[in-house]
């Protein structure tokens, strides 16, 4: 429109006028119109054959109207020097920027690997867009069956498999698990979150190296004592055993005996590795993970009728009072008379039958008598330091599974029974090890060698237990200090609590020079971090697929109705069954109240249990204040099945699946 000596007015097709530098000027032309002039290049330029151009390309620098009369003619018009331009922008790995409209041949090298790349992209494009296809018709092309836990949960998002589920998926408008699913990717909600879980925690796989339990090289003395354990059928891991001494004199000698693979197994060894990297056994109804390879297991395990090598703690009780008047810590071998199993035995070792009320006709009754009397009042000074009682509302839940020795596939009969939580075995063994697990937290404290501490600051919503590595008060159990010890072959933490353990019980005094860890080790804060995450991993499975199994049982037992109790929310606790899911409609229930759910539907993939409210059986029963704020953290709703695979923009959150776990089991002490 006008020019100034160094800018130019111009005026856009849309009317626009604007100022733009003279330097900025590539091209001027009288005719044809500007808008014109743009759709001929745009029509001209794709027919630039860009090998034939780069060919007559001069080696130097060069502009951009000079290639339009080498390419065409030396008459090119404006039209044609358009168009050379807009190609020569288009194709930057024939041709690199110089400068403005200037430009330079790229090398020979250069263009090959650039042209290479870009049909490498065309047959990616055409691999993703043929395996989307694929996916939308309901069939799984085998490579994306290979990567279905990699897309779904720790995707790399520039991979050909991630990419054709996330296209089919916005094609079909469908979400990806549905989709995967119905394409045949997953053909067993069972092995989809077993093997979801290996591929997030086991990586290398399940199985373990070629490795012999080392001998424990200690002469150790034999107790004067009969030990006897007290675990489930299917425990193979024995850690703990249970002796009494001197009943009738007076003073009464309660040993707690603890497996004791940390007099062979030495910090940094071969087989402190393999247990530092799983950190825990793993749980779940008719199989486990073992944290130690079975042979070395059995070599430490606390058989029946065997010797067993053990860190024994000796606490001495005035029998009548049954005041503590001190301990003991040895390092021994002891006599395991029997290893008793509660779910053989619960129905006759009963509360009558400890107290003598009625005859007891199970071996170690005596002793058993005593160690029943010694946890209630065990449990009641605690219950004095905790401010209130501990209550048992809910039973504990048993899975049986069908699949004898094998490995569970899914498809197995699935059993629950219930125990009742502070039965009188489970009594005893749960206070004889608080007993000992913060009996030995404070010696180590007292000896000044560090140890891996669990504590709570108090009992109030929201408080949680946290590890550390200095004693603490435990709110929870009502101890000055607590420590995990007692579970070595499969728990690291106590394993490592051992170690410290028994360099006290060897070095007394002077422990602290000679303990593996030392105070303010920088190892000990690393276990810490790894169990922890670990631990709330491999819980959050067991509960999980706990969930999957109940609702197999639903299924295979054909319940179509479940009673259940209003908590929150929406959310409701069956009454017979470990469960927790939504209900609609009882929103506005009181917490308590007591309902009737009809089951609509079961998705055994996201674990989601569909229920619409039939009718409340009764009014709401009166929920202690204490006890909301001790299910307050059990109350959330189940969480989602956060997938990581985004078929939105950018800035989408990532897909969800419903439910994952539900929150059927408080975490333990």
């Amino acid at each position: 429109m006008s020019e100034a000596e160094s800018s130019v007015q111009i005026e856009l097709d849309s009317g626009k006028r604007v100022k733009v530098k003279s330097a900025n000027v590539l091209l001027r032309f009288d005719k044809p119109a500007p808008a014109e002039l743009m759709a001929q290049a745009q029509r001209i330029a794709p027919e630039i054959d860009l090998d034939l151009a780069w060919e007559f390309a001069p080696d130097e620098e060069f502009g951009f109207a000079d290639l339009a009369r080498d390419y065409f003619d030396a008459r090119a018009g404006v039209d044609k020097q358009a168009a050379a331009l807009l190609r020569l922008f288009e194709a930057p790995h024939y041709f690199r920027r110089a400068g403005k409209g200037r430009f330079r041949k790229a090398p020979e090298e250069t263009v090959k690997a650039a042209l290479l790349g870009i049909e490498r992209k065309k047959q990616v494009a055409a691999q993703i867009e043929a395996w989307a296809g694929e996916l939308a018709a309901g069939q799984c092309p085998p490579a994306v069956r290979e990567q279905l836990y990699r897309i779904l949960f720790k995707p790399d998002k520039n991979s050909a498999e991630y990419k054709a589920v996330v296209e089919a998926a916005r094609h079909t408008q469908r979400s990806p698990l549905d989709l995967l699913q119905t394409a045949g990717a997953i053909d067993s909600p069972y092995q989809f979150h077993w093997r979801r879980f290996l591929f997030e925690q086991f990586t290398q796989g399940t199985g373990f190296p070629a490795l012999a339990a080392p001998e424990i090289r200690d002469e150790l003395p034999l107790a004067a004592v009969q030990a006897f354990s007290i675990d489930d059928s299917a425990t193979t891991e024995i850690d703990d055993a249970l002796s009494v001494q001197g009943l009738g004199s007076g003073t009464v000698t309660f040993g707690v005996h603890i497996a004791a693979p940390g007099l062979a197994i030495t910090p940094d060894s071969v087989l402190d590795k393999v247990a530092r990297q799983r950190l825990s056994t793993v749980y779940m109804p008719g199989w486990k993970l073992t944290m130690l390879p079975d042979d070395v297991v059995q070599a430490y395990t606390l058989t029946e009728g065997r010797d067993c090598p053990a860190v024994s703690i000796y606490l001495r009780f005035d029998e009548s009072t049954l005041e503590l008047q001190g301990h003991e810590t040895r390092l021994e071998r002891v006599a395991i008379s029997r290893n008793l199993r509660h779910d053989q035995i619960d129905d006759v070792v009963t509360e009558a039958s400890l107290r003598g009320e009625v005859p007891a006709g199970y071996p170690h009754a005596i002793e058993l008598a005593f160690a029943f009397r010694l946890a209630q009042v065990l449990k009641a000074r605690r219950e004095v330091v905790r401010g209130k009682p501990e209550t048992f509302n809910r039973p504990d839940y048993t899975f049986r599974l069908d699949n004898g020795d094998a490995e569970p596939s899914g498809s197995e009969q699935v059993s629950i029974g219930t125990r009742r939580r502070g039965a009188p075995l489970d009594l005893i063994v749960a206070e004889a090890m608080i007993l000992a697990n913060s009996t030995w937290g404070g010696w180590l404290a007292e000896l000044g060698v560090p140890g891996i501490y669990r504590s709570q600051a108090s009992l109030l919503p929201g408080i949680k237990v946290r590890m550390g590595v200095k004693p603490a008060p435990h709110a929870g159990m009502g101890v000055a200090q607590y420590t995990w010890a007692t579970s070595p072959l499969r728990r690291y933490v106590d394993l490592v609590n051992q170690w410290q353990i028994i360099a006290c019980a060897r070095h007394g005094r002077t422990a602290a020079l000679a303990a593996p860890f030392k105070p303010k080790d920088a190892a000990l804060f690393s276990v810490i971090s790894a169990f922890d995450a670990a631990y709330g991993a491999y819980n959050d499975f067991q509960h999980g697929i706990e969930r999957f199994w109940t609702l197999r049982w639903i299924e295979q037992n054909g319940v179509q109705e479940v009673e259940a109790a209003v908590m929150k929310d929406g959310l409701v606790r069956a009454e017979t069954l470990p469960l927790v899911f939504r209900v609609p409609g009882t929103e506005g229930l009181p917490r308590g109240s007591r309902v009737v759910a009809r089951v609509t539907g079961i998705d055994l993939l996201t674990l989601d249990l569909h229920a619409s409210l039939l009718r409340r059986i009764d009014d709401a029963a009166a929920v202690p204040a204490e006890d909301a704020a001790a299910e307050a953290d059990d109350d959330e709703a189940p969480g989602p099945l956060t997938l990581a695979i985004d078929i939105g923009d950018a800035d989408a959150p990532p897909a969800e699946a419903s439910v994952a776990a539900g929150p059927d089991q408080p975490a333990g002490p």
